[in-house]
């Protein structure tokens, strides 16, 4: 499978990968919402939890990739599969729009355990660290520890950023937007990101398919 051997390059993709992932409607987005009608800190302790289950994982697939010679076909499956899957991510992002995800935890919880708890009971969550994220972090090896740390610090910072300026914004301004405009904004983001996902998604499949052609 072809990587980019570019750093600025590559910590630019995971920037826009890392930022379409977060802008999915889904449940730690959702919790999120939730939490900031009651604090204006909700999204950056929410983004803390996210990374007290995210971070450990990363750095584990990181490490346990190091140990091991990956095979050509194995990086090749993983490159389709992933490619597969942000296309698939895309379609599902666009067909589903208009629907509105719910907080799967209850109102009382604190913001840093609503990020533990819906990242870890998110499926998706560790299907897309096994496919996607594991090709990212097979691009990252190109780089060394030094360089996947700075892949690791790129992708939480684009968590952090988001959820902890959508509770600002929330938290501050939830009187004055009108419905109208929060769909406008929310369907705009979410073509968005169906675009971005589909996008890389043929970006990895067209990488793997010309690695076996080539």
């Amino acid at each position: 499978m072809t990587f980019i051997t570019n750093e600025y390059l590559f910590f630019g993709s995971v920037a826009l990968i890392s930022l379409s992932g977060v802008l999915m409607p889904g449940p730690l987005f959702a919790a999120t919402i939730q939490q900031a009608t009651k604090s204006k800190f909700a999204g950056a302790l929410i983004a803390v939890g996210h990374a007290v289950v995210e971070l450990p994982l990363m750095f584990l697939i990181f490490f346990v990739l190091s140990q091991f010679r990956v095979p050509s076909f194995v990086q090749l499956a993983v490159g389709l599969v992933g490619g597969l899957l942000m296309i698939l991510m895309g379609i599902q992002t666009f067909t589903k729009r208009n629907k509105t995800e719910e907080a799967p935890v209850n109102s009382s919880r604190d913001s840093v355990f609503a990020g533990v708890y819906t990242t870890a009971v998110n499926a998706g969550f560790i299907l897309w660290w096994l496919t996607i994220g594991t090709t990212l972090i097979l691009n990252a090896q190109l780089f060394g520890l030094i360089g996947f740390s700075v892949f690791a610090g790129v992708h939480w910072l684009c968590d952090f950023s988001f959820y902890t300026v959508i509770a600002l914004a929330i938290f501050k301004s939830q009187l004055l937007w009108s419905q109208r405009w929060n769909q406008q904004v929310r369907m705009g983001i979410t073509l968005f990101c169906a675009a971005v996902f589909v996008g890389f998604g043929a970006d990895f499949l067209v990488s793997a398919l010309w690695s076996i052609l080539a």
